[in-house]
């Protein structure tokens, strides 16, 4: 009787023991999940570029990245840009802009595999008063700052293992006006880009640490309808190739779950239209922070 009463202790203990065990690397699971949840990205950039376009000149930006993954499916993200310039113009008054920032809202929703729905709020108000522009958030007139851009963005590399990849974004709202040939009769625009992509990846296994895992991922981008000349640097009346491009880029591992990409980006923009603000030609260099 007593081996007994010691045995059934015995293994009341164990499954005890066990059950506890399962239930802390339960609970390790879900708190790891949750921490998936939550992503935090700082971008330095010697200037910052869009689709072609630069924007604040020839002066480092900072830009950071906040993600929240609501459901496995659903994210909302917040991207802000600044170059820390305090002059909308250069001195003459007329040449292009100077001080930029930008304060973008978006959400995201994976459909499947491959597909994902995107829309962005754009928020770029001037760094200082400027005659016929405002700057309040909820302006998405013709004398507005705001944007909202609807993408469909293809990604074949994760369930397919094609590393290719496409984007349609279309203009849907907000400051993006064509009008008559008296300037009159504003209509929305619906300025459409398209974007394809692939990424080459190299020195999967190599020996050396820092040759590992190089990208280099090639893009063309095309605006399509840029009558309401939504891109300063693309041409009015037709198709322009605004971002033909190249990147290579390497993640660097810094440990506790912080890594470091960095990418070298080369962009040409091909539209016939006058580009000598500064050059069709830009070299991108891009520093990140990730966790």
């Amino acid at each position: 009787m007593r081996n007994r009463i010691i045995a059934v202790l015995f293994f009341g203990l164990v499954s005890i023991y066990s059950n506890s065990q399962e239930t802390v690397t339960a609970v390790d699971s879900i708190a790891a999940e949750e921490e998936k949840r939550l992503y935090l990205n700082l971008d330095i950039v010697n200037r910052y570029l869009w689709r072609g376009q630069c924007w604040g000149g020839d002066y480092m930006a900072v830009q950071p990245t906040i993600e929240y993954k609501l459901t496995p499916k659903f994210t909302l993200g917040f991207w802000a840009t600044t170059n820390f310039q305090n002059d909308y113009f250069y001195p003459d008054g007329v040449t292009y802009y100077k001080g930029y920032q930008e304060i973008d809202f978006y959400l995201t929703y994976q459909i499947n595999d491959f597909l994902q729905f995107q829309l962005w709020d754009y928020y770029w108000p001037s760094v200082e008063s400027v005659a016929g522009i405002d700057n309040s958030f909820l302006n998405y007139g013709r004398d507005g700052s705001k944007t909202v851009d609807a993408i469909w963005y293809f990604d074949f590399s994760e369930g397919y293992k094609y590393p290719f990849n496409a984007t349609i974004s279309t203009l849907v709202a907000g400051n993006d006006f064509s009008y008559d040939r008296n300037g009159e009769n504003p209509k929305q625009n619906f300025t459409t880009y398209l974007e394809l992509g692939y990424t080459f990846s190299f020195f999967e296994k190599a020996k050396w640490t820092a040759m590992q895992n190089i990208e280099i991922a090639p893009v063309i981008g095309v605006v399509l309808n840029n009558k309401a000349e939504y891109y300063s640097y693309a041409d009015y009346d037709k198709p322009s190739f605004v971002n033909l491009g190249i990147t290579v880029s390497k993640e660097i591992d810094l440990g506790k779950g912080i890594t470091m990409p960095i990418a070298l980006n080369y962009t040409h923009n091909g539209a016939t239209k006058n580009t000598e603000a500064f050059g069709k030609n830009f070299w991108i260099t891009t520093v990140s922070f990730s966790y």
